[in-house]
């Protein structure tokens, strides 16, 4: 009888565990998205990938020669968290789309919108943020390795995902793994991505998702705190967040007029060649010689340890530059300032990215210097939008360390004190200029190179 009793109470006991472990959907107004049973609500979308229901759970199957497939909600939700576990073979990646769209008149209907990572591959970037068909990545893990580690291969992974407003907060097994300030889309529904594959082997992976659950009322008191650890990334133009103030940012620009800001070499902003128009500082086109010309503009104030980020935009085949610790008193040519140049350019199209040595003129280098490249994804590009598309550019220097970030992947790492940085210089253009990028503190220079650019959002915090 006692034997009977203790197998009671464990069978009893591991009953309530399972129950307490798995979501309840019913508690506190979550809504189930998927019934365990059928795929009523959903709708498949552009690719032919296979959706099978297995145990319970809803199972992608990988397909050759297709683009990548969406399983859609026939709703769209605003504002929401959104709960489910997720297991993906290795060699396939996936992504939760939210807040997306498929609209006829863009793309002809292709799936659009923010998508939650879903990524076994050794950068492991599970929980980071995409811009599915739209902007490329707007919140890679490459800013947050204690989020590359929550992810667990192999294993169900239980992922939540808060979009409230303009703020979207990813977690990864009760690892925060992204906190994304976006107005770029308000409400979509919400899709299951199979990616379109490249290999006969990859054929017949699968990724599977169940527990899908979402609440969409009354949210307030059920949304996580965030882990202040996580880097905050805004793509609010011209605007600063409560914690970015918090955190000693300002504006260098305040999108609207000249102030902090004028001619290098001279005491006014250039009254032709620069314009002020819906929140954008743009360098006008011009020819050589042209009496329009801006010329290069640099801040008033000098900074000695800092991060700068700002975002660019340039048409085809333009040119422009970011110049640092710049020192007027070196310049070559009256208009202009000498320091360590962060380049901006359309490396397909314009000649310059063919000059210099190895590369080192192209888009996020240190110009004539130091090639930029992916240093976050081993044999991977440095990942830049096409002209015509904005990019973000971050300059961190702190002392002699300094590094260039592109679209939040680093680029360019240096140390402006060693031997191995004096050389370069003096294989460079600067060989013959005293102390190139030595200066303890400079302007911050944008560059007018006679091609149309744009600029938004430059913010600068010291160290």
């Amino acid at each position: 009888m006692r034997l009977k009793m203790d197998g009671f109470l464990a069978g009893l006991v591991s009953v309530i565990f399972v129950c307490c472990c798995q979501p309840t959907f019913a508690q506190k107004g979550w809504q189930a998205l998927f019934n365990g049973e059928n795929l009523d609500g959903w709708e498949k979308k552009n690719g032919t990938a296979t959706y099978r229901i297995r145990d319970g759970a809803i199972v992608g199957i990988s397909k050759l020669n297709t683009p990548n497939t969406f399983l859609c909600t026939k709703e769209t939700y605003s504002d929401f968290i959104l709960e489910m576990d997720v297991k993906i073979d290795s060699g396939l990646n996936s992504g939760i789309q939210i807040r997306s769209l498929s609209l006829p008149e863009v793309n002809n209907g292709r799936v659009h919108g923010y998508q939650v990572e879903i990524d076994p591959a050794e950068r492991a970037w599970s929980g980071g943020i995409y811009d599915e068909a739209r902007q490329g990545w707007l919140y890679p893990l490459s800013i947050n390795e204690k989020g590359r580690k929550a992810f667990k291969n192999g294993d169900w992974n239980r992922y939540r995902i808060e979009a409230v407003g303009n703020t979207i907060r990813t977690w990864v097994n009760g690892v925060q793994c992204a906190n994304l300030i976006i107005n770029l889309t308000p409400e979509g529904f919400i899709a299951l991505q199979v990616h379109g594959i490249k290999q006969k082997s990859q054929e017949g992976l699968t990724v599977s998702w169940r527990n899908i659950r979402i609440k969409t009322e009354n949210i307030a008191d059920d949304r996580w705190k965030p882990d202040n650890d996580v880097e905050e990334v805004s793509y609010l133009a011209n605007q600063l967040t409560e914690r970015q103030v918090s955190e000693g940012w300002r504006l260098l620009w305040d999108g609207k007029t000249t102030e902090g800001w004028r001619r290098a070499s001279a005491k006014d902003f250039p009254p032709t060649g620069w314009q002020i128009e819906n929140g954008l500082l743009k360098v006008l086109p011009s020819e050589k010689g042209d009496p329009n010309k801006g010329g290069d503009i640099i801040t008033d104030r000098e900074f000695a340890n800092f991060e700068l980020e700002l975002d660019f935009l340039i048409t085809e085949g333009g040119n422009s530059g970011i110049k640092y610790l710049v020192v007027e008193e070196l310049r070559q040519t009256p208009g202009t300032g000498l320091g360590p140049e962060y380049q901006i350019l359309d490396d397909d199209r314009h000649p310059d990215a063919k000059n210099g040595i190895d590369g080192n003129r192209t888009a996020g280098s240190l110009y004539d210097l130091i090639t930029a490249r992916n240093l976050n994804e081993p044999g991977k590009n440095k990942r830049i939008n096409k002209p015509g598309k904005w990019n973000r550019a971050k300059i961190v220097v702190n002392g002699n360390h300094v590094e260039h970030w592109l679209n939040h992947i680093k680029v360019v790492e240096y140390d402006r004190g060693a031997v191995a940085f004096n050389d370069l210089v003096a294989k460079s253009k600067f060989h013959e200029v005293p102390d190139f990028g030595q200066a303890s503190s400079g302007h911050i220079l944008l560059q007018d190179h006679g091609d149309l650019v744009s600029f938004r959002s430059i913010k600068i915090k010291e160290l």
